[in-house]
């Protein structure tokens, strides 16, 4: 049916992702039928390579935004100097 795995990925679309989502979610395809840890792995692979082609980064499965730096303010432009006394 598929000569490789790029070809079926792409025929991914949002409703074959959202069911991929959620047999991951509760380790079981709709059947009822358990995943397996392969299976999950691979469920896995095949939705964030879809959603890295198709979805905005920010709304992307796992995406955590940059924290700010800990200490001062980025747009401070000039360094203060240190007195000591």
């Amino acid at each position: 049916m598929f000569q490789s795995l790029d070809d079926l990925l792409k025929i991914l679309n949002p409703q074959i992702v959202g069911s991929l989502k959620r047999a991951i979610e509760l380790g079981k395809w709709p059947n009822g039928v358990a995943l397996t840890e392969q299976q999950k792995s691979l469920c896995g692979e095949a939705v964030a390579y879809w959603e890295s082609a198709n979805v905005p980064q920010e709304a992307q499965v796992g995406y955590v935004p940059p924290k700010p730096p800990p200490c001062g303010d980025e747009n401070e432009e000039t360094e203060r100097r240190l007195n000591w006394v």
